[in-house]
C-alpha cells in the first residue's frame, strides 16, 4: 500500500474506505476520542512540543503513530513528531521494513541497533530479560530524544497493559502500582507520555488489521518463547471480563489515583 497515493479511512463500522487524494490513514473517532481525552486529562502535549515516539513495529505503536500523525494535522495544538526504533538484535525479530514505511510517511525516523541480547547474557542479574530489555531500550530512546531536541518520549502502552501491571503489582509485590499516564524522568529533562491509557488492546488490534498496518510479526520473540507473569494476568483478566463486562472500566477508575505525576513510582 503506497501511503503517498492513498488515504485509508477506517470508519466506526470497521470498514475500509479508500480515497486517491490523501496521504494518511485517518483513525476512527472511537479511537481519537479516548486518546484526546487522555492527552487533555494529563496535559500530555503542549504547543511547540517535539515528540519522539518509540516504535517497536507492533500493532500498538503503529496505531499510535497514525493517531499522532493525524492529530498533527487537525489538533489545535501544534507539535513536531519524530519516531525511533530500537533493534535489540534478537533472532527472529526484524523491524528494518519500518524504514521504508516511515520514509513514505515523511516522518523523521531514527533506527538504532543494539546487541541487547548479548549484553543481557553478560550483565543481567536476578532480573527477567523483558525487564532488562525494556530498561535498555528506554535508555536508548532517552539518548535519541536528547540528541534530536525532543522534549517528550511517547510510549504505546494501553489500558490492558496498565491493568496487567496493576494486577502483577498486587499479586507479586504486595503494592498498588501501575504505569504512569505521564511523568517526568529523574533527570528532569524529558517527559514520558502514554496517550493510549484509555484505549483497549482489542481496539488497536482491530485498527491495525483494518488499516493493513505493516505489523512486525513476533515483535518480541524472546518473550513469546516462555510463559510470563504478564501473559498469565492477561489470560486471567480475559476470563474475568466474560462475567464482568465493565471490568476494565472499573479497573481504570481504581487505577486513576496511581496514574498521575504525584506518585513516586514511575513504570
Amino acid at each position: 500500500m503506497s501511503l503517498e497515493k492513498t488515504e485509508q479511512v477506517i470508519d466506526n463500522s470497521g470498514k475500509s474506505i479508500n480515497s486517491a487524494e490523501k496521504s494518511t490513514i485517518k483513525p476512527a473517532k472511537k479511537l481519537l476520542r479516548p486518546v484526546g481525552r487522555a492527552i487533555a486529562d494529563y496535559q500530555m502535549i503542549q504547543h511547540d512540543d517535539h515528540l519522539l515516539l518509540g516504535l517497536s513495529g507492533g500493532k500498538d505503536s503503529l496505531t499510535l503513530l497514525h493517531l499522532l500523525h493525524h492529530l498533527q494535522s487537525y489538533a489545535p495544538v501544534r507539535f513536531k513528531l519524530a519516531v525511533a526504533t530500537v533493534d535489540p538484535c534478537i533472532e527472529g525479530f526484524d523491524p528494518s521494513p519500518l524504514k521504508e514505511y516511515l520514509a513514505q510517511l515523511g516522518i523523521d525516523y531514527f533506527y538504532q541497533k543494539q546487541q541487547i541480547a548479548e549484553q543481557a547474557a553478560e550483565n543481567m542479574s536476578g532480573d527477567s530479560f523483558c525487564s532488562y530489555c525494556s530498561r535498555m531500550r528506554r535508555g536508548i530512546l532517552y539518548s535519541v530524544a536528547r540528541k534530536n531536541n525532543c522534549n517528550k518520549l511517547v510510549l504505546a502502552q494501553h489500558l490492558d497493559d496498565l491493568a496487567e501491571s496493576f494486577m502483577m503489582s498486587v499479586f507479586h509485590g504486595g503494592t498498588l502500582r501501575t504505569m504512569k499516564a505521564s511523568y517526568t524522568i529523574d533527570a528532569g529533562d524529558l517527559q514520558v507520555i502514554r496517550p493510549l491509557v484509555y484505549v483497549r488492546e482489542r481496539q488497536l488490534a482491530s485498527f491495525a488489521e483494518q488499516a493493513q498496518l505493516p505489523v512486525i510479526a513476533d515483535n518480541c520473540p524472546a518473550c513469546f518463547r516462555q510463559p510470563t507473569q504478564r501473559q498469565h494476568m492477561k489470560l486471567l483478566l480475559q476470563q474475568e471480563e466474560k462475567s464482568t463486562p465493565h471490568l476494565f472500566a472499573n479497573m481504570l477508575h481504581a487505577m486513576r489515583p496511581l496514574m498521575g505525576e504525584k506518585e513516586n513510582q514511575k513504570l
